[in-house]
């Protein structure tokens, strides 16, 4: 529908990367690196990771010019079947953990300065968590358009946050308060650096990057994409990079290593201890970028539903949209449920090496399809075309963070693993099997029926005299 379209062109370049990602993945980076040093080394080198795969990107979204990232390439190229396991992680494992790790660090933001001497209760931060995620789907199933005002309000939030940081910071620097920045200091390890380790704290600093594939989800609506994708890339990746290395630069002008470790809310501590009776600025600050970043992939997480329901790789229910609202009612709800779920299911942390461990999967597994297509299709039309030394080198790096990150932590990984392989048979049985017995397409009938008149909602018709107007009418 034209209201998904409009929409997805705002989810690109700088502001998508620049998330809520900075706010929480710091600790996580720290407490795996072992050195202020170390971790600040693995900050500028994940932007450069990123950069590699967005060369990679821009290469396949222009040689596929097909809306939908990962899941169009992979399957234009690998099938049916690796396309339906990254549609099925995804789904399952990749949005909404990531949708259940931003909602508990708003819950941990907003109720820190209530309990600045302990943590947060398990079950207020939970609930505060579902509360959130409960509202938001509610907006995006009622409104287009309230989900994009949302969006466009509540990104002031993140910048504010990240200015005010970076700022001050830098003042904290010329005033001479930057011992744990000095070499001597910042590389004085709290543990035995490890590769294990120190690709965990690869996994951490991914969290906050993740976004930088986003632009290939609308590729068909990209403008010269054979310009302004890698234009897009040599200048976001860079800035990005420039601005979280500047924002644990400033944690450490204010903390010690042993205090943001033991912080629950980064950023409140650092207002705490520097902005004295504007400190409040801070939790309010974040609380509006995570409220706002829960907000933006509500929304992407439901459209990638929503088109793999179109693909017939999931039930055609989740491709339907509310007759008047023209909002992916179902879709929304399968995410929302699936997240409420995997709230309750584990710590902040580990749910990052978690969905972080699945993200980098499916990266290397669509940057291995261009290596698999140029050797495949080497006459194919590819108006930008990366040197070998791009995708062979990032692979290299995916490989031995993969391995040294199952190794280090078995369980997170291999569960995100099993979980992917499931799809196997739901894929032979929902989408390959075309001769069910005939009670299952009835049941299956029955169930999109209900589900139609619960949702009030239908297949979007794409030239219908009706359909277009409510949403233009939705978006403008």
């Amino acid at each position: 529908t034209r209201s998904v379209t409009v929409q997805s062109k705002e989810h690109g370049g700088f502001r998508n990367i620049i998330g809520s990602g900075i706010f929480i993945s710091p600790k996580g980076v720290l407490e795996h690196a072992g050195s202020v040093g170390l971790s600040l080394i693995v900050w500028v080198c994940g932007g450069g990771i990123c950069a590699l795969g967005s060369l990679c990107y821009a290469e396949l979204g222009v040689t596929i010019p097909k809306s939908g990232g990962d899941y169009s390439y992979v399957t234009e190229i690998f099938g049916g079947l690796v396309g339906f396991l990254l549609l099925w992680s995804a789904v399952l494992i990749m949005y909404p953990t990531t949708l259940a790790v931003i909602a508990l660090t708003f819950s941990n933001y907003v109720l820190q300065p209530a309990f600045q001497n302990c943590l947060p209760p398990f079950i207020a931060t939970r609930l505060l968590a579902t509360i959130c995620v409960l509202f938001l789907t509610w907006v995006n199933c009622s409104s287009v358009r309230w989900a994009t005002r949302i969006q466009d309000i509540f990104t002031v939030g993140k910048l504010l946050a990240l200015a005010l940081i970076i700022v001050v910071g830098l003042v904290q620097i010329f005033k001479g308060h930057y011992d744990a920045l000095v070499p001597s200091a910042a590389f004085e390890f709290s543990q035995d650096p490890s590769f294990g380790q120190i690709a965990l704290a690869f996994l951490q600093a991914s969290f906050a990057y993740s976004g930088w594939n986003f632009l290939n989800y609308v590729t068909e609506e990209v403008v010269e994409p054979r310009k302004n994708l890698p234009l897009a890339i040599y200048i976001s990746i860079p800035l990005v990079t420039l601005v979280y290395t500047l924002t644990n630069i400033a944690y450490f002008t204010s903390m010690t290593p042993e205090e943001l470790l033991t912080s629950n809310a980064v950023a409140v501590t650092f207002g705490e201890k520097l902005l004295g009776m504007f400190s409040w600025v801070m939790p309010i600050s974040v609380a509006l970028s995570t409220f706002g970043g829960i907000n933006g992939y509500l929304f992407t997480s439901s459209r990638l539903c929503f088109s793999g329901a179109r693909e017939g790789h999931l039930p055609y229910l989740l491709a339907m949209i509310h007759l008047k609202n023209c909002t992916p009612i179902p879709a929304l709800l399968v995410c929302c449920l699936a997240t409420v779920l995997i709230l309750c299911l584990g710590e902040t942390h580990n749910l990052i090496n978690y969905v972080s461990f699945i993200n980098y999967l499916s990266y290397g597994v669509t940057i291995a399809g261009l290596l698999y297509l140029r050797k495949k299709r080497p006459n194919l039309a590819r108006p930008i075309k990366v040197n070998l030394l791009v995708p062979i080198t990032y692979l290299i790096f995916w490989a031995v963070l993969l391995g040294c990150s199952l190794y280090s932590e078995p369980v997170v990984c291999g569960l995100g693993m099993v979980i992917m392989l499931t799809g196997v048979p739901v894929y032979f049985v929902g989408v390959q099997w075309k001769e069910k017995p005939k009670w299952i397409y009835i049941l299956l009938e029955r169930v999109t029926y209900l589900g139609q008149k619960l949702c009030y909602v239908v297949f979007p018709q794409e030239d219908s005299s009706e359909t277009e107007p409510l949403t233009a009418k939705a978006v403008d």
